[in-house]
């Protein structure tokens, strides 16, 4: 099958290698010099102190064109998917696959004429070392469900040939999927930043836990999971799962990079405000990360 990876940070050159190995896979980028590179060395994967490489193709977000590939994997920043599908001419044959952290980006996917999307969630970690090699830094799951459309079989035929390499599991019900990532980035993502920490320190320190554990109970009031204890303990062996690695959100902090804040803690604002439920804890949450940010732009 013909792959196309729209972006080339963390999730999308991870996914890029293991793909690669039973797809055709091109990495489509935002910078002519990521580009270059990729064509000319390929994508390199460090983990467990091993490094390894294989070749992929490589074009500009500009060079794609409808109907090329199979299915169009997007791995670009949610508060980046407007802008880059606005200079996409998608038609209504494709098939779209959106891996996105959050649900802000859920009414921009709506609004697409398109029958055939896809949505999906990684939970495996990883770094962007450079502009053609990502650290494996935890093994986690990667999920698939159908947001439009129901054809099974195509997801079959994408995620079979990976069952030994990078596994996907599809999921029955997208927004369950959505829901239960949501949870561990609205809790993991803004308190590592802030803390300044590793996700398991999260649970391991009892004061931290603290923080935690009142999150958690906001934004269980907001979604009103109707599963609470599962949520809580999909979060708490997330963190034991990934328990060195630090979150993409703290990562972004460090290097004075917009976050996803709008698309985690932002969407569980305005879902607090139809339903008129207070949030004083993400708001703070929310209004921390942002004050960050703000100071992130002068530097």
């Amino acid at each position: 099958m013909r792959i196309g990876i729209i972006g080339g940070g963390s999730i999308g050159l991870l996914i890029s290698y293991y793909l690669s190995f039973k797809h055709e896979v091109t990495v489509y980028t935002r910078t002519s010099n990521q580009k270059k590179k990729l064509l000319k060395e390929g994508v390199f994967l460090e983990r467990s102190n091993n490094k390894d490489n294989i070749s992929v193709n490589a074009k500009l977000y500009t060079e794609w064109s409808s109907g090329t590939e199979d299915l169009t994997v997007f791995c670009v920043k949610q508060y980046q998917l407007t802008e880059v599908i606005q200079n996409m001419n998608i038609g209504a044959g494709d098939h779209l696959l959106f891996l996105q952290n959050g649900m802000g980006h859920l009414k921009l996917l709506e609004s697409l004429n398109i029958p055939n999307i896809y949505v999906g969630v990684i939970e495996h970690g990883a770094y962007r070392i450079n502009n053609n090699t990502v650290s494996h830094t935890g093994i986690g799951i990667a999920r698939i469900a159908n947001f439009k459309g129901v054809e099974n079989s195509f997801i079959r035929s994408f995620t079979l040939p990976l069952k030994d390499s990078f596994p996907f599991v599809v999921e029955e019900n997208y927004m369950e999927m959505l829901l239960k990532k949501l949870v561990v980035n609205a809790v993991i993502n803004p308190l590592t930043a802030i803390l300044k920490t590793p996700n398991g320190k999260l649970i391991e320190n009892p004061y931290y836990k603290q923080l935690f554990d009142s999150l958690f109970n906001e934004v269980n009031d907001i979604l009103q999971l109707e599963a609470k204890n599962t949520y809580y303990q999909n979060l708490v062996d997330i963190c034991k799962q990934t328990a060195n690695n630090r979150s993409s959100m703290l990562k972004d902090i460090e290097e004075n990079r917009k976050t996803e804040v709008d698309a985690i803690l932002g969407y569980l604002i305005e879902v607090a405000a139809k339903k008129e439920i207070d949030a004083p804890i993400v708001n703070t949450y929310y209004h921390s990360i942002k004050g960050m940010e703000f100071e992130g732009e002068g530097k």
